[in-house]
């Protein structure tokens, strides 16, 4: 089974993700993902740091060219480390994953690169404003003006770069099986509920 998390910024999505793949025995791909394409194709591991879950450039509409065409072009082809192949490379090795083992992934889309799947299970964390700027202060160290400013610049990233490639809304709860409030809830109880509606979606596959 596969997790994806999709997540806003300071509600804890990532430290669930870790604290679930650990209780289930999985590995956790976040931001690994992007050596693991260098190591892969070659390309500089610096340009896909600058096109991981955000755009290069402002919102400037749609590319879904990777769900007709998913295969990425050949390392020849001078588009080659373009932002629109780089994710076709990236959405490559996340179905690559998704088909040869158990695991949880972190962002980039892929929820709606691995689509509606019996073996996926795809979650999106959330929390009030005052909890995300809470969690984040204490994680990262910084004051609460630099924070709030952070929230809102790292959440518009994410939520133009999931527009750009899917042409959906990051924060519209039909794209997920299992919406989280993580604020309301210690994250120990929120992992034991994940892993009993993944154990429940199991059994269902089984049984199908």
């Amino acid at each position: 089974m596969v997790i994806t998390i999709s997540r806003t910024y300071g509600s804890g999505g990532r430290v669930l993700g870790n604290m679930i793949s650990k209780k289930m025995g999985i590995k956790f791909y976040d931001r690994d993902l992007v050596r693991m394409l260098s190591d892969e194709t070659g390309i500089n591991e610096a340009l896909f740091g600058e096109s991981d879950e955000r755009l290069k450039r402002n919102y400037l509409g749609e590319d879904k060219d990777w769900m007709k065409n998913p295969t990425p072009l050949s390392p020849s082809d001078k588009k080659y480390s373009s932002e629109s192949n780089l994710f076709k490379l990236e959405a490559q090795m996340i179905r690559k994953l998704a088909d040869t083992e158990d695991c949880v992934i972190m962002g980039r889309c892929a929820d709606a690169i691995l689509g509606v799947r019996d073996d996926v299970v795809r979650l999106y964390c959330y929390a009030s404003h005052d909890n995300c700027v809470k969690r984040a202060m204490e994680v990262c160290g910084l004051g609460e003006k630099e924070i709030v400013k952070r929230i809102a610049t790292i959440d518009k990233y994410r939520e133009n770069y999931y527009k750009h490639f899917t042409g959906k809304s990051l924060y519209d709860s039909r794209n997920y099986d299992l919406c989280i409030d993580t604020g309301n809830r210690p994250i120990e109880e929120l992992v034991e509920i994940v892993e009993m509606y993944v154990n429940m979606r199991k059994k269902n596959c089984v049984s199908k």
